[in-house]
């Protein structure tokens, strides 16, 4: 006689791309089916994206969905103890912690979402999201629209002169390009 003994198994899957390229409007698509499922769900933002709303995460379409605003990414695990699925958005402004973090939550069995930039205005990979990307069973990457040309967009165009790598904002900040129309910063 086989015995099957069934385990929960939780796994990480990462949602990243430019800005405007739909990544908060994918999460939140997936926890509302997730909702659907009756599956009880807990969703976490850092406090420094205030954008639109203190207690939602919210796309650019306005879609949004109640969340925590936290300081730390450590305070997830306190936050999620009976959650089957944890959603972070904005996963880059988390510090390196976020990374254990999402191992640990995987490994008690839960279902992980993280969305973030996988790239910072001046084309380079925005930490933590690589390795965030290097450990989930499931990475996702969303393009944009070029706003110059119509192209896919990958990059996120910084149209301000702020040199601060993260600064909040929107269309009156930044702009979805390609590979072709971006223009990379000038080193100061």
């Amino acid at each position: 006689m086989l015995n099957v003994v069934r385990r929960d198994i939780g796994w990480i899957e990462v949602i990243v791309g430019s800005m405007f390229s739909g990544k908060t409007e994918e999460m939140i698509r997936r926890l509302r089916r997730a909702e659907i499922a009756k599956q009880k769900v807990a969703i976490f933002k850092p406090q420094v994206d205030d954008r639109y709303s203190p207690d939602h995460i919210v796309s650019h379409n306005e879609q949004k969905f109640r969340s925590i605003p936290l300081k730390s990414a450590d305070e997830i695990l306190a936050r999620s103890e009976d959650a089957h699925l944890v959603a972070i958005d904005e996963g880059q402004f988390f510090g390196p912690e976020i990374v254990q973090v999402c191992q640990e939550l995987a490994n008690r069995g839960k279902r992980v979402i993280v969305a973030g930039l996988d790239q910072d205005y001046r084309g380079e990979p925005f930490e933590p999201m690589p390795q965030i990307m290097a450990i989930a069973e499931y990475v996702t990457k969303t393009l944009a629209i070029c706003v110059k040309c119509g192209n896919p967009a990958n990059r996120t165009q910084r149209i301000i002169s702020e040199k601060d790598r993260v600064l909040v904002g929107a269309t009156d900040m930044y702009e979805a390009r390609c590979r072709i129309c971006y223009e990379p910063p000038e080193e100061t």
